[in-house]
Order: structure tokens, then C-alpha cells, then sequence
């Protein structure tokens, strides 16, 4: 994503087609709260889904406030720290971007809809046990040292004395790390967090694999097919920015977007057949999401066959990856990290193994030798140890002080009950 247009693309078009993708991509949020909500159990549904439009509420406002600026990062003297982080109140509210009468909020309403997604990811890890209002604290300070600056650090672009535009972020510029939508950006940077957050509530009353049993199937499909259906505009928006709008390029994606994720699913319920002697539909369901995850950062730079390729590995990879908090003891109750975290790790990484650009490869098995390998495993690396920490320090403060979990016995009770109000009636 580019904060700003680039010269020579078709303003009209791009305009509609960012709108368009802005809107898909904020449709994601409701489809998540649909997807986490058929997870947890009746009595949380609504406490899982306000934790979604929660994050929608508060980072919404806070992205047209300042956090569109934080992003605008020159890479010199301009910036608060070069590289790092620019002013983010040099527009407070967007005033001067109004008066301005010349710039494209279509570029503001995308990278928006991102910031959203982003914060909503990270309430899979503590879902049945979380207070509501201690979260959307914790998503407005979270997503403004953090995703606010990290979308900059993998996002940004400014031009060069030849008018060109190059990267300027610390991870798409000094480091070099290729992430076409989100990989790093959104879903090692969520996953990361998720962990974090997961350590400071602790595990669940009674957490056992049986108590992750999903108490409606069918709301997890429609929640998935949301997600699928607006991953389309997450990963196709970029076009234009990128590129002045390749009609080409925005195939290119829509087809691995697609396959991608088609070919997780399958992964995924293989291993589960494998493992558990049935294949079950919260499992194709999950394989999907997980397949959409992995072809994000890498949707733009691979081939449709390799795409393929990816979202096997990324859907058998996943489906094994998600016991690991039960061997290793962490309660991320929606498989945040085993999805989002693992999934991005594999997308970002898998460009370094059979990358390419402009037809030009840059892969260690496709003749590229290793240099995009080390960026894309530096670039990773950086955010999800980042994010880690930022969210573990904002997490525990507020834990410390105002409370971030539940009493146990509301816990017990159901959170929708006693936090908001009961999802399905019984008269």
C-alpha cells in the first residue's frame, strides 16, 4: 500500500477501485466477528463480536486523527525518527489534507479498513475472558505504537530526485522485506500480539482442547466466506498504488487469492483426516483463512502454481501448528498464532524461496540466490519481536491497573451476560 498515488495512473479508475477494495476489505471486520463468534461458546458470542465493531469504533477514529500522518514517513530529516516514524499530528483530523483540494481520501479509507483488520485479529487470543473496555484501550494504544508505525515501516513511499517512488520504511526500505498486503505488516504483527496477550490473561477456566469446541458451525463458514469474499480487495487495492493500475498484475492476485487459499484447505483437512480420522468444516474453514494469510504478502510476487504450492504447505503447517499451545501451554483460544503469526511467517518467507519481480526471480530455489531470504527473515523477525513487546507492555499495564480479564465467576457465567447482553434469546 502507498499513502499517495503515483504519478501517472488513472485517478478516476483508481479512485473507484480503491473505494471498492476499501469497502470489501472493512466487511472483513463483521465477517471476522461472524468467524470468531461461531468459535467460542453461546453464552460469549456477543462479547466476541463487540471486541470486532469495538476495534472498528476506536481505530477508525483514531486513523483519521493521527494515524494516516504517522504513516507518511519521507525517510529524512522530516520524519520524527527517520525511517521510523513520522509526525503523526502534522494533520491532526486531516484538516490541511481538506484544504488541500487536490488528495485521494480513497487512500485514507484503505489504509483504514487495514488498520481495523489488524486490531480485530488480535481479540482471537482472548476470547471468553476479556472486559470490554480495558480492550478497546488496549486497541487504541496498541495500534498507535504499533500498527500505526508498522504500516509505515513496511508501507511507505516517497520520491526520489528523479521523481520516483522508493521505499522509505525501515522494513520495505533499509531492510528491503517484500510485503505485497499484510504478512508482516498485519498478520505476524496480530499474531505477535496475540501471543502477548494470551501470556498476560492467561489460560481460560478448565482450558482443554474440549472447552475450543465451537458452539455454531455454520455462523464460522459465513464468518470464512466474508473473509474469502473481502480478501479479494485486502490484496487486489494495492494495484493502483503500486502501479498506476495493472489490469495484469490485479489477475495475477485475484487468481492466487483463489488458489491460495483453496489448495490451505485442502492441507489442512488431509492433516486433519490423517490426524484425527475425519476432516470437519471448521477445519476447511480454518485451512482457508490460513491460506489467505499466506498468500498475502507474497500474492504479487509469485505464480499461480506456486501459489499452489504455498497454501498446502501453509494449510498442513497451520493445522499442526495450532496444538502447539496446548503442548507449550499458552491459551490463544482462537488460533490466532497458529493461523495468523505461522501463516505470515510461511507467505513472507516462502517470497525469499521463489520470489520474483518483474519477472525477474529472486528466490533461493528459482536462481535468486539468498539476499531476499535474509530481508524477508530479517523483516519478520523485527515486527513480530516488536509487536511482542509493545503488546505485552500495554497488556500487562493495563491488566495491573484497571483489570484487563474477567472475574472468573462472569467467566463461568458467560461474558455476554454479564458485559452486554445474551445472543440468543430464550423465550
Amino acid at each position: 500500500m502507498d499513502p499517495a498515488p503515483i504519478a501517472g495512473g488513472d485517478t478516476t479508475v483508481g479512485t473507484i477501485w480503491l473505494l471498492l477494495a476499501s469497502a470489501l476489505v472493512i466487511f472483513m471486520t463483521p465477517g471476522l466477528a461472524f468467524f470468531y463468534g461461531g468459535l467460542v461458546k453461546a453464552k460469549s458470542v456477543v462479547s466476541m463480536a463487540m471486541l470486532s465493531f469495538g476495534a472498528m469504533g476506536i481505530v477508525s477514529v483514531l486513523w483519521v486523527l493521527y494515524g494516516f500522518n504517522a504513516g507518511f514517513i519521507a525517510g529524512d530529516k522530516t520524519d520524527w525518527i527517520p525511517g521510523i516514524l513520522a509526525n503523526p499530528f502534522s494533520d491532526v483530523g486531516l484538516t490541511k489534507f481538506v484544504a488541500d483540494g487536490t488528495n485521494n481520501f480513497a487512500f485514507v479509507a484503505f489504509g483504514a479498513s487495514f488498520a481495523i483488520i489488524t486490531v480485530a485479529l488480535v481479540s482471537g487470543a482472548i476470547a471468553d475472558r476479556a472486559r470490554f473496555f480495558p480492550w478497546l484501550l488496549f486497541a487504541g494504544l496498541w495500534a498507535s505504537v504499533d500498527y500505526f508505525l508498522v504500516q509505515g515501516w513496511v508501507w511507505a513511499f516517497a520520491a526520489d530526485d528523479k521523481g520516483n517512488n522508493v521505499a522509505t520504511g525501515l522494513v520495505g526500505g533499509k531492510i528491503g522485506a517484500l510485503d505485497w498486503a499484510g504478512g508482516t505488516a498485519v498478520h505476524i504483527n496480530a499474531g505477535a500480539a496475540a501471543l502477548a496477550l494470551a501470556l498476560v490473561l492467561g489460560k481460560r477456566v478448565g482450558f482443554s482442547k474440549e472447552l475450543s469446541k465451537p458452539h455454531n458451525v455454520p455462523l464460522v463458514l459465513i464468518g470464512a466466506g466474508i473473509l474469502w469474499f473481502g480478501w479479494f480487495g485486502f490484496n487486489c487495492g494495492a494495484v493502483y498504488g503500486f502501479t498506476s493500475f495493472d489490469f495484469n498484475l490485479a489477475g495475477l492476485i485475484f487468481v492466487n487469492t483463489l488458489v491460495c487459499p483453496a489448495a490451505a484447505l485442502l492441507g489442512w483437512i488431509v492433516v486433519e483426516k490423517f490426524k484425527d480420522g475425519k476432516a470437519t468444516a471448521v477445519g476447511a474453514a480454518s485451512g482457508a483463512v490460513a491460506g489467505l494469510v499466506a498468500i498475502t504478502p507474497a500474492c504479487a510476487f509469485v505464480t499461480p502454481i506456486w501459489a499452489i504450492v504455498l497454501g498446502l504447505i501453509a494449510g498442513a503447517v497451520c493445522a499442526l501448528a495450532i496444538e502447539l499451545k496446548f503442548k507449550l501451554g499458552f491459551d490463544d483460544s482462537l488460533d490466532v498464532v497458529g493461523i495468523h503469526l505461522v501463516g505470515g511467517v510461511i507467505g513472507a518467507w516462502f517470497i525469499g524461496f521463489f520470489g520474483m519481480v518483474a519477472g525477474d526471480n529472486i528466490g533461493l530455489f528459482n536462481g535468486g540466490g539468498s539476499a531476499q531470504l535474509i530481508k524477508q527473515i530479517e523483516g519478520s523477525v523485527l515486527v513480530g519481536v516488536y509487536s511482542f513487546v509493545t503488546a505485552l507492555i500495554i497488556g500487562f499495564a493495563i491488566e495491573k491497573t484497571i483489570g484487563f480479564r474477567v472475574h472468573e465467576d462472569a467467566e463461568i457465567a458467560g461474558l455476554d451476560s454479564v458485559l452486554h447482553e445474551s445472543g440468543y434469546s430464550t423465550d
